[in-house]
């Protein structure tokens, strides 16, 4: 790399600069071809449009009745000139994986391979719409179908609920699907367990789904506390939310032995599946004794991830939940043909399959789920095979210790010697001088042009550090990233004072983002 990397290593601003480096201030604010760009509300005014409009005759009486709006709406005019230099100049002061390496620890930030996308746009699954008539979009039931038994062959259980959007609506079904199950016993219980290393979104869905959560402490190693689990586990436990492998990104050996507790002591096991990266084609999930598991189709299967979505979360089902999943379904008949369970044939599915009546807990979304993400999913699948899909975990782990070997001489790596991590290395803020914290080390990573770590999570590390490298990036671009990895480190270690100001070259300086986040300005502010 051509950035600095000694320990020590200080910036120069020369007199008359910006304050930052490369030259003197600009009249406009601009650095050669990277643009300043204002607010829209700063570009525009609200007395102005950017189109003609024909003259309202406010004469007329209005349909709106009480509905009609009393103030100005107060937004900014602009042409379409303006509108579009004001979008694209922002993107270009966007991060994204297409630009460089997103080492987002727990997030599987990996590259979404363009086949997937061609796929998705093709007639027939680009412009597809959920209220076509059913024998219209037999295709398309035939995806989600197959892509269903994919993610049961390879966790190894037996049903799956396609519909979820996300992770945590995921979650929230499985829980549901353990509701319904207790519920049909007579015994809905009240408590589920979650250990420290686990997603924090378990507990906000167990405790959202009327559950008091209860935590489970972690060893020195890393993992769950199977003889504090144990003595817990009692008449008013419904499940136990474990995450494998779990937030320290190690993977948890005694994940038999504590679904067979759980299940001796009538609970369920719910597994957070967001990690499922790290061993796609290695462990299947069912041979673990886990009841429930949603998958992040955008994690494991490189559907697109971020900006709000759209998101997909499928949930995996024991043979003991899978008659309380939600509606619809997908069945393949014998014939070969692929049809939709609704609440109208719901019953005769359920004899068919289940040998009794269907205890379904409802819907978790108005129709079938995302079909785009759907149709990226297989084709990933399908491009990879079996044995490539293997391989994805196996790379993913290689990365994951490549990293953590490279960089605990210079990092606290807490738990280096619990053995190999899995798809993640953790590390904390141990021997940072002057006051530095993970946040300056994260501030100073922009500043090599990288998008900086999971920072502060999990929180059983002190200011932790979460780097996954994922699969698809090579080990040029992984040698990169420890470079300036390692520099910026050695800056923290050695008390470097100008880590605390970073990032110096990122288009706008540090925000008080603490500031942000508790006294966020929500509204246009006249600078009058």
């Amino acid at each position: 790399m051509n950035a600095p990397n000694k320990s020590g290593w200080k910036p120069t601003m020369p007199a008359g600069t910006d304050g930052k480096f490369g030259g003197p201030a600009t009249t406009t604010g601009n650095k050669a071809l990277m643009l300043e760009e204002a607010l829209i509300f700063e570009i525009g005014t609200t007395e102005t449009t950017g189109v003609d409009l024909p003259d309202v005759d406010d004469s007329a009486p209005s349909r709106l009745g009480k509905f009609a709006r009393t103030d100005e709406i107060g937004l900014p005019g602009l042409s379409e000139p303006q509108t579009v230099r004001h979008y694209t100049r922002l993107s270009r002061q966007n991060y994204g994986i297409d630009l460089g390496f997103f080492p987002l620890g727990s997030c599987t930030m990996k590259h979404n391979p363009r086949l997937n996308e061609k796929v998705a746009r093709m007639p027939g699954f680009a412009d597809v719409h959920p209220l076509q008539p059913v024998d219209t979009v037999r295709g398309a039931l035939g995806v989600i179908n197959e892509l269903a038994q994919w993610l049961i062959k390879l966790t190894g259980m037996h049903g799956v609920a396609m519909s979820p959007k996300a992770g945590a609506h995921g979650e929230l079904c499985g829980i549901l699907c353990i509701r319904a199950a207790l519920e049909a016993r007579g015994n809905a219980r009240e408590v589920v367990l979650v250990p420290e290393s686990a997603h924090g979104t378990n507990p906000a869905t167990a405790a959202f789904a009327g559950y008091r959560v209860e935590n489970i402490p972690a060893t020195e190693g890393g993992r769950v506390d199977l003889e504090a689990l144990k003595a817990r586990l009692g008449p008013d436990v419904a499940a136990v939310m474990i995450t494998n492998p779990n937030t320290c990104g190690l993977f948890e050996p005694d994940m038999r032995a504590i679904s067979d507790a759980v299940h001796e002591a009538g609970g369920f096991v719910y597994c957070d599946g967001a990690n499922f990266n790290a061993i796609v084609g290695r462990v299947r999930p069912g041979d673990l004794g886990v009841d429930a598991m949603h998958i992040n189709l955008h994690k494991t299967f490189s559907t697109p991830h971020g900006g709000g979505g759209p998101g997909s979360g499928p949930v995996v089902l024991s043979e003991a939940l899978s008659p309380f999943g939600p509606l619809p379904y997908t069945a393949r008949t014998a014939d070969g043909v692929v049809h939709l369970v609704e609440e109208e044939s719901a019953e005769e599915f359920a004899k068919e399959h289940f040998g009794g009546p269907l205890q379904h807990f409802g819907r978790m979304t108005a129709f079938h789920g995302q079909m785009g993400m759907y149709t990226r999913a297989l084709t990933y699948m399908l491009s990879h095979g079996a044995d490539g899909l293997k391989q994805v975990a196996e790379d993913a782990v290689l990365n994951a210790n490549y990293i953590l070997r490279a960089m605990e001489d210079v990092l606290h790596a807490p738990y280096a010697d619990s053995g190999p991590c899995m798809h993640e290395a953790l590390f904390g803020d141990a021997g940072f001088e002057g006051g530095l914290s993970t946040l300056d080390l994260a501030k100073g990573l922009i500043d090599e042009g990288f998008h900086p770590m999971t920072v502060y999570f999990p929180l059983v590390v002190h200011g932790a550090m979460l780097v996954e490298p994922t699969e698809t990036e090579s080990k040029a671009a992984i040698d990169q990233f420890i470079t300036a990895f390692r520099s910026v480190a050695e800056r923290a270690k050695a008390g470097d004072e100008s880590l605390k100001a970073a990032p110096y070259y990122a288009p706008r300086s540090r925000l008080d983002e603490t500031m942000a986040a508790r006294k966020p300005h929500l509204g246009f502010i006249d600078p009058e």
